[in-house]
């Protein structure tokens, strides 16, 4: 299966209208290779940013995140696409499940499934308590088991901020 991971880095100044311009592009370029190159939509993994500012601009509500990211992929993504699993991009855990969130809520009727990619923002939290150690195991184990149930709320549109708690 071949997993296409076209990403915008957060890296910079720009806003999240120069963002959603350059991911645009970049994803219809993607786009136009694969079917130049005859590669079926129906068998990839989608992996890209979502359309955030920079981090030296302004922040961004998880909702307007989620209104920028929906309109450049409705504009650049075939629906035969099935599933788009976001990148974390620089993004803490509670951020990306945030914007995640934000977009199932938002994408009702979403042609393709979306999830994150399960890089950093599954993963950070449970590294940063393992820290290699054999006795911080099952601590460990505990944080990546309640950071996957977190995205699983977020992936449905379930997710609040007061679940971080429990």
């Amino acid at each position: 299966m071949p997993i296409v991971e076209p990403e915008v880095l957060m890296e910079g100044a720009h806003d999240i209208d120069r963002c959603a311009e350059v991911t645009e592009q970049v994803l219809n370029d993607v786009f136009n290779a694969l079917k130049l190159h005859g590669v079926s939509l129906e068998h990839i993994r989608l992996k890209p940013n979502m359309v955030l500012p920079g981090k030296k601009c302004r922040t961004a509500t998880p909702d307007e995140i989620a209104k920028t990211t929906l309109k450049v992929l409705n504009r650049s993504v075939p629906a035969a696409v099935p599933s788009i699993n976001f990148l974390s991009g620089g993004q803490d855990p509670e951020e990306a499940t945030s914007n995640l969130n934000a977009i199932n809520q938002m994408a009702k009727n979403a042609p393709w499934q979306l999830s994150l990619s399960y890089g950093r923002a599954l993963q950070q939290k449970a590294l940063g308590v393992w820290k290699g150690a054999p006795e911080n195991i099952k601590a460990a184990q505990t944080e990546l088991l309640k950071r996957a149930r977190l995205n699983c709320l977020a992936r449905s549109g379930k997710y609040m901020l007061s679940d971080e708690r429990t």
